[in-house]
């Protein structure tokens, strides 16, 4: 009967000890992966955005090299990138634009409210990049 006894004993499992440290040990890495992931993720919608807005300027002077005026229509240009970032960024006009000689396209933060660092991305037609966040404009125009 002995026999018996040590043979379950000795037979392979897990203590509930050792599944708590294993969940323990998940959620600590957890914690510290998931904010790296969310700025990783954010950073990318963010590049995207910024590609976007520089392919439609390049669309903008297109208009401009044809009609000799940033106005001819009030819309901005239809394009593929804005698909990819839709719910997270809003592309628009700035207030008041464009006129004959100037433009200024913004990409709003829709779902990525939280990027108070570089918050709204601007770009005009002489190729200055603006924010409205706290950062450096290098640092969110990468």
């Amino acid at each position: 009967m002995n026999e018996l006894k040590q043979r379950q004993s000795s037979e392979g499992g897990f203590t509930l000890i050792e599944l708590m440290i294993v969940v323990a040990i998940i959620g600590i890495l957890s914690a510290i992966a998931y904010p790296g992931y969310q700025s990783y993720v954010m950073r990318t919608n963010r590049a995207v955005a910024a590609g976007c807005l520089q392919e439609m300027a390049q669309q903008m002077e297109r208009r401009y090299t044809t009609t000799m005026a940033y106005n001819s229509t009030a819309t901005l240009p239809v394009l593929a990138c804005t698909g990819e970032v839709a719910g997270r960024y809003t592309f628009a006009f700035a207030s008041g634009q464009p006129t004959a000689t100037t433009y200024r396209i913004e990409a709003t933060p829709a779902t990525q409210i939280g990027d108070t660092r570089c918050g709204t991305l601007g770009l005009s037609q002489q190729g200055t990049k603006t924010i409205s966040g706290t950062g450096a404009v290098n640092d969110c125009w990468r």
